[in-house]
């Protein structure tokens, strides 16, 4: 039994593609969380139009996405997924809200009124050919993908709101906490309790500590904030995640090392980079 971890998207912001950006990847948020024979999606960034291609290729017929808000770098690849178009493909979409979350805000309005809406896209959702079905939670609030799977969340610091995920499998788990702003010399306690002991955290680091001043209300934290919560909640593992397109590879490259030296048991996402927990 296995948890299988693939970055299909690690960018955060815009998609970025030039030759100073091709070692690290330049397709926005997309990850996929492949447990045994269950697959998870996190987040639907432009990278989910490669997984689109893996899934047909695996003749993979089911799937769970969840959503942690959204901002356009974080949804824009899903009316290009290819699955949607795929009559035999199963695909549960989950969002998660705080309690006075407006109507109009909330995951079937969304996509049905702006996703996969006139002017921003020419096709409804209804003419989408997969088996779509919508799944609401509540923030704080754990559920179950399968008797073996289980999620839970917390909100993060981000600008309209954002949803940090926990997933639980077998005795391992992954954390997913991306478009979170830290406050100075406060420890979230929302973030600690999703990190705390997990085998592996995926943590916003779009800034680093110098560039964060001038980035305050912008909704994203640090690298140096990320190891400095990996060590107190004694994580196995920490991929720094949602890079700054104006982070090259070259400027990526610097930051790891950086980072490594600080604490060894990080790493930089890359773009097509596959772990098995």
């Amino acid at each position: 039994m296995a948890m299988e971890v693939v970055f299909w998207g690690v960018r955060g912001s815009m998609a970025c593609c030039s030759s100073q950006h091709r070692r690290y990847g330049g397709h926005t948020s997309c990850i996929s969380v492949k447990c045994d024979d269950r697959l998870i999606i996190l987040d639907a960034g432009t990278g989910l139009y490669d997984l689109g291609i893996w899934i047909r290729e695996e003749k993979i017929k089911r799937a769970d996405l969840l959503l942690t808000h959204f901002h356009f770098d974080h949804i824009i690849g899903l009316p290009f997924f290819p699955s949607v178009w795929d009559p035999d493909f199963h695909l549960t979409i989950h969002a998660v809200y705080q309690d006075d979350t407006p109507e109009r805000l909330r995951l079937e309005n969304f996509l049905r009124q702006y996703l996969f809406a006139a002017p921003f896209f020419p096709v409804s959702l209804d003419i989408t050919q997969a088996h779509i079905k919508l799944k609401d939670h509540a923030m704080r609030v754990p559920f179950s993908l399968s008797p073996d799977i289980r999620v839970r969340s917390q909100a993060l610091n981000h600008p309209g709101g954002a949803t940090g995920y926990r997933i639980n499998y077998q005795g391992k788990s992954v954390s997913y906490i991306t478009d979170t702003e830290h406050v100075a010399d406060l420890t979230d306690p929302h973030v600690l309790e999703l990190m705390q002991q997990a085998d592996l955290v995926i943590y916003d680091a779009t800034y680093t500590e110098a560039e964060f001043p001038d980035k305050i209300g912008w909704g994203h934290s640090t690298w140096q904030e990320g190891v400095r919560l990996a060590k107190i909640a004694d994580v196995k593992k920490l991929v720094l995640f949602h890079h700054d397109p104006g982070h090259t590879d070259a400027v990526l490259d610097v930051i790891e090392q950086q980072a490594q030296a600080v604490w060894p048991r990080c790493l930089i996402a890359r773009q097509g980079m596959k772990m098995t927990l």
